[in-house]
């Protein structure tokens, strides 16, 4: 979930980014930058380095910008030489991935060589697949230079790297594969406008953290997004649209990686405070951070409220989301003290920030999600019940895939589809009728982490056939690389009732990953909070045996 903070901002007032760059990047940049136009004011630079330094800063003498985007050592170099921010392009996996399949199509020897760090991946990546990669790395363009000599006196023909690298494997007479993606520099132009608005929201010292902060200022989804033509999705579509016509609170209930924030961004795209108003969406993890930081965040703090208190004090985000939706995720998470406020912000329409005394009027819609039984909890003592029934005004669950198999493939088609779009891969041609091949072996799967366990397993499938274009799509590839969707049976099409495979548990996942939560999170198919929560009942499970 990458996902930091648009803010809001004058329309007619729109963010200035400068992008830096030379080589090859430069028309990447140009091509990506009419994407944005309507968005904010672009200007390409085509300099590097010192050059562009300099440039750069005699500019703003005298001209305003609000971000530069620029990469690898370029953005490196003036990352520490401007006052602006700086957002830095990064290659991603699935880019050298593809990078990769691309350079072996010219020779089975390739040469991949990045700025300063090693990729710690690309070893069993290549071994993996059979590929003889040299990894080297470099500071400085001719240092770059004497590593490409020496790579091609070792018999290297492909160079995957940087616009610097490719360039100078070129002027050495190899073949240079250039790393970045279309879609990497869409996420940099995308963080540069999120910096951008940040910079304009601060001025006005109504700030919010983006660590925190899921989403933004702004619903990037609305009713298309939520893709189904079961009858559950056609109810629970209908059910946005006429909950949209309201301004009562919403509770959404549904499991992890059924999509709740969709649907909260969809109630707000299709409502008044969306549709032609550029009202703000907020969203929060309730469960995420610490009941201190929280509450600060919630609802703002006067300078000085406590150690380390913001000077000027601290917007909170209700005050950002004022005319807007604020979207509280894991609401059941919220520790009871912040329940009570929380209740008299809905009951008054206004916060107080802590440390201060007065009260800031607040027109703010609540939606809030949970996955968790909180009609349990109010009977556990665990939430309040008068703020349940002030959040439950409206409610509607986001079905889980199981109770929506009908779906499942038509889903994974289009999950496929995006994700092997995103490394710059075609799907077969025949591939809806390699999907129905393996449709018994996807609907048979319960998919404990709903759609975000298939999206997950959609982008590993393109990994794989990216770099591999020849693969078919077939029921044991799909196997190898999803092992989870083994079940014991000896016939997948079988209409028997099948007895499920053994669940792995998050502690013996967790293990298999060598402790590594992120990674084990992407297996299992949910968000690494989620892991965290089960991780602690599996504990507590043990102790109490």
């Amino acid at each position: 979930m990458r996902h930091s903070l648009p803010l809001p901002y004058d329309p007619d007032d729109k963010p200035v980014i400068w992008t830096v760059s030379v080589s090859r990047l430069y028309d990447l940049f140009r091509d990506i930058t009419l994407e944005y136009d309507n968005l904010a004011t672009i200007e390409p630079i085509n300099l590097g380095f010192d050059e562009a330094a300099r440039h750069i800063r005699e500019r703003m003498a005298t001209e305003r910008c609000d971000a530069v985007i620029a990469a690898g050592s370029n953005a490196a170099y003036l990352k520490g030489r401007l006052s602006v921010p700086v957002v830095i392009a990064k290659f991603s996996g699935f880019d050298v991935m593809q990078a990769l399949a691309r350079a072996r199509r010219v020779s089975d020897k390739i040469g991949v060589i990045t700025y300063q760090e090693r990729l710690p991946e690309l070893a069993e990546f290549a071994g993996t697949f059979g590929f003889d990669v040299a990894q080297r790395t470099y500071a400085t363009e001719e240092d770059a230079r004497a590593q490409i000599n020496d790579l091609k006196a070792a018999g290297i023909k492909a160079i995957v790297g940087a616009g610097l690298i490719t360039d100078l494997a070129e002027e050495a007479g190899l073949t240079g594969v250039f790393v970045y993606s279309a879609a990497s520099i869409r996420h940099a132009f995308d963080d540069a406008l999120e910096m951008a608005r940040l910079t304009q929201l601060e001025s006005n010292r109504a700030r919010t953290r983006g660590a925190v902060v899921t989403d933004t200022l702004r619903a990037r989804h609305g009713l298309n997004d939520l893709r189904g033509e079961s009858e559950a999705m056609e109810a629970l579509r209908q059910s946005v649209v006429l909950y949209a016509k309201s301004s009562a609170t919403v509770l959404i209930q549904g499991e992890t990686g059924t999509g709740k924030e969709l649907v909260a961004q969809a109630i707000h795209r299709e409502s008044p405070r969306s549709l032609g108003q550029n009202r703000p969406f907020v969203a929060v993890n309730c469960g995420a951070i610490a009941e201190s930081l929280l509450e600060s965040e919630l609802f703002g703090h006067e300078e000085g409220a406590f150690t380390g208190a913001r000077r000027g004090g601290h917007a909170g985000l209700f005050e950002a989301a004022n005319r807007g939706t604020l979207f509280l995720d894991e609401i059941g998470e919220m520790p009871l003290a912040l329940q009570t406020r929380l209740l008299r912000v809905l009951e008054e329409r206004e916060v107080v920030r802590v440390g201060g005394t007065r009260p800031i009027p607040v027109n703010v819609r609540i939606i809030s999600a949970t996955h968790c039984d909180l009609e349990r909890r109010v009977r556990e003592g665990r939430f309040r019940a008068d703020l349940f029934y002030r959040l439950a005004v409206l409610r509607l669950s986001s079905p889980p895939l199981r109770a929506r198999p009908d779906d499942v493939m038509t889903l994974a088609e289009w999950s496929l589809k995006n994700a092997l779009a995103s490394l710059g891969a075609r799907p077969h041609p025949n591939l809806h009728a390699e999907m129905s091949a393996c449709a018994p072996l996807l609907r048979r799967y319960d998919w404990p982490g709903n759609v975000r366990e298939l999206r997950n397993l959609t982008e590993r499938l393109a990994l794989f056939l990216a770099a591999e274009p020849l693969q078919a799509l077939t029921p044991g590839f799909v196997l190898s690389v999803a092992p989870e969707l083994e079940a014991m049976t000896n016939d997948v099409e079988t209409a028997a009732p099948r007895i499920p495979a053994r669940v792995e548990s998050a502690t013996e996942v967790l293990a298999r990953f060598g402790g590594r939560r992120d990674a084990a999170a992407d297996y299992l198919g949910v968000s690494r909070t989620t892991l965290w929560r089960r991780l602690r009942a599996e504990a507590d499970g043990v102790h109490s045996n």
